[in-house]
């Protein structure tokens, strides 16, 4: 049965639980907070360019006005002064638009650029998340595997060892060779201890991957591994990288930042050549009068629009936004070169690296057959008489070596494999044998 998050909340977090790689992958995506972080930053910029879109829209606004005047006031046209007490009041209603068009058009060019990067994000950290989650699971399988390995080698040493003190205690074998087996039996048993605990940190690494409790002690479902193939190890390393910089979404984010970084210096240049627009209208009454006259009240309406050009910082003639926008796109284009580099670079490492590790592979097979053939024959030797005890010790030592080797050797395999899916910017494969 797979591992769920229903199920992890219903047991107690001290239990211990089976894992594969497709539940592994599957948490990575729906639970990895990385992911909901980057979910979330998307969110903010588009909210961000609903913001600026929303510039080109006027507003409303409603309100009442009360103006009172005690003291003197001029009159108009005659211009006399005289004591004056009176009072007037407008209530209503004003439709107001304030556009300074060029930092709206730029900007919400420059927000719809980066919504787009946001989105390359996310996808570029998902495929984070399931390199990490699939080369953690693979670090957890290689610890399982070793458990294993370790608990067979200090189960044959210590049979051996009994094996050894019968013999001992009938007077036909040495007490020097029992000690000699103990020894071996006694280091196995660190090397087991060793390994019980990479297998436990490797499972709180993953938990942490996958957002579940750490206390949770994940284990491998099947530690018996096997090579992954993603990708064929005889892979045009061209064909490889023409692939990484046409899907790698960091790339696509570089570009929609480019093209955001590109908006903002626009904007410097030629915002500040559009005109402001300015426009109200406003509808109401207004009333008052005298203190020793009749109050009057009416339907008032105001229209007002204006066009203007800003001077100085932040429009016209602003040098240092200018030349501060150019050097932004500057630096962001040679970010974007150094980007393609560096993909190219790890596609190149990835690929060799899987090349290197599949030769490994196969002489860890080899060297993997010669240690069980070499224990066999030392052992045949040892029922007739004619082995010795070091040599027994010794062989054991390297048939688990050799175990040890070769099991790495799968797990670092299938870690590059998921590293050049990475590289190469997917598609998510399915694992496959």
């Amino acid at each position: 049965m797979a591992l769920s998050l229903a199920c992890l909340r219903a047991q107690p977090t001290n239990g211990i639980y089976p894992i594969d790689l497709p539940t592994t992958l599957q948490l990575a995506g729906a639970q990895n907070l990385d992911v909901q972080i980057a979910r979330e930053r998307l969110a903010e910029a588009q909210a961000n360019r609903q913001s600026a879109v929303e510039r080109f829209f006027p507003w409303m606004t409603a309100g009442a006005g009360y103006h009172r005047r005690d003291g003197v006031a001029q009159a108009v046209p005659a211009g006399t002064i005289s004591d004056a007490h009176y009072q007037s009041y407008s209530p209503g209603a004003a439709l107001t638009a304030q556009m300074d068009l060029g930092d709206a058009i730029y900007k919400s060019l420059a927000a719809k650029q980066l919504v787009k990067a946001s989105d390359q994000a996310l996808e570029a950290q998902r495929q984070d998340t399931t390199l990490n989650a699939a080369q953690g699971y693979f670090d957890l399988a290689k610890a399982g595997a070793l458990v294993e390995v370790a608990q067979e080698a200090m189960s044959t040493s210590r049979d051996y060892q009994q094996q050894l003190h019968v013999a001992v205690s009938s007077g036909i074998a040495f007490k020097g060779d029992e000690l000699r087996v103990q020894s071996q039996t006694e280091h196995y048993e660190i090397v087991l201890r060793q390994a019980l605990e990479r297998q436990r940190i490797a499972a709180a690494e993953l938990a942490v991957v996958l957002h579940l409790d750490s206390q949770v002690e994940l284990v491998p479902r099947d530690t018996g591994l096997a090579p992954i193939t993603l990708f064929a190890t005889n892979s045009a390393m061209d064909a490889l990288g023409a692939q990484a910089l046409r899907n790698r979404p960091e790339l696509k984010q570089s570009q929609a930042l480019l093209s955001a970084a590109r908006a903002a210096k626009n904007g410097a240049v030629y915002g500040p050549l559009i005109p402001s627009v300015g426009a109200q209208v406003f509808g109401g009454g207004l009333g008052g009068g005298p203190d020793s006259g009749p109050s009057n009240f009416g339907a008032e309406a105001d229209y007002l629009v204006g066009l203007n050009w800003r001077i100085g910082p932040g429009g016209l003639f602003d040098s240092g936004r200018v030349n501060a926008s150019k050097a932004q796109l500057a630096a962001v284009k040679l970010g974007d070169a150094k980007l393609k580099d560096t993909i190219t670079s790890q596609v190149v490492v990835s690929v060799t690296h899987v090349q290197s590790l599949w030769s490994q592979i196969a002489l860890a097979e080899r060297n993997l057959a010669t240690t069980t053939e070499t224990l066999r024959l030392t052992r045949e030797r040892k029922q007739y008489g004619v082995g010795i005890v070091l040599e027994d010790i010794q062989a054991q030592q390297d048939l688990t070596q050799a175990r040890s080797g070769y099991f790495s050797a799968l797990a670092d395999y299938n870690k590059a494999q998921y590293a050049l899916n990475k590289a190469v910017g997917g598609p998510q494969a399915k694992p496959g044998n």
